[in-house]
């Protein structure tokens, strides 16, 4: 794993051997302590200044960052509005029109298919009796020779047709 001190204790040496030499750059220094007093003085409200004057330069970049950001947003949020309403009301529409023509069709395929069933069930009846005529004169063939079997067996005196007794 990576020592993230490392790095650090190096920065941290570089700075307090700064500090260090400046103070010793003072007390050693050639100048009287007013004169050094009032040098550092001038440095350090020289540094307060540029420091307070950047302070400054970045609220305002920063305000004017956040600012346009906030139009930007603003004028995307409300295109983006316009965008869905646009295809809400499309939807709307094609909705609309898709329910028009399903209406449509089922009002047009209505009719046909009753007519069809209406076909399908005056065949349907015509087979039912066509059946039914067919079996009874099944019915009536079977009891015709039926009574012709029974007239022959009681002429010939047999029991039965297929069999004479002996």
């Amino acid at each position: 794993m990576y020592d993230y001190r490392r790095g650090g204790g190096v920065l941290g040496a570089f700075f307090l051997g700064g500090a260090l030499g400046a103070v010793l750059g003072l007390l050693f220094a050639p100048r009287s302590g007013k004169e050094s007093r009032e040098l550092l003085a001038d440095a350090a409200d020289r540094y307060w200044s540029e420091g307070r004057d950047l302070y400054e330069t970045g609220v305002a970049k920063v305000t004017d960052v956040y600012d346009s950001g906030r139009e930007v947003a603003s004028v995307k949020s409300e295109e983006l509005r316009t965008k869905i309403d646009t295809a809400r009301e499309r939807l709307k529409e094609q909705v609309g029109s898709t329910t028009e023509a399903a209406r449509a069709k089922v009002a047009e395929a209505g009719p046909a298919a009753k007519e069809a069933v209406d076909k399908a069930a005056g065949a349907a009846k015509s087979g039912i009796d066509t059946a039914e005529k067919k079996a009874q004169e099944t019915f009536d063939l079977i009891d015709e020779k039926a009574k012709k079997e029974e007239a022959v067996v009681a002429d010939t005196g047999f029991d039965s047709p297929a069999m004479p007794q002996l």
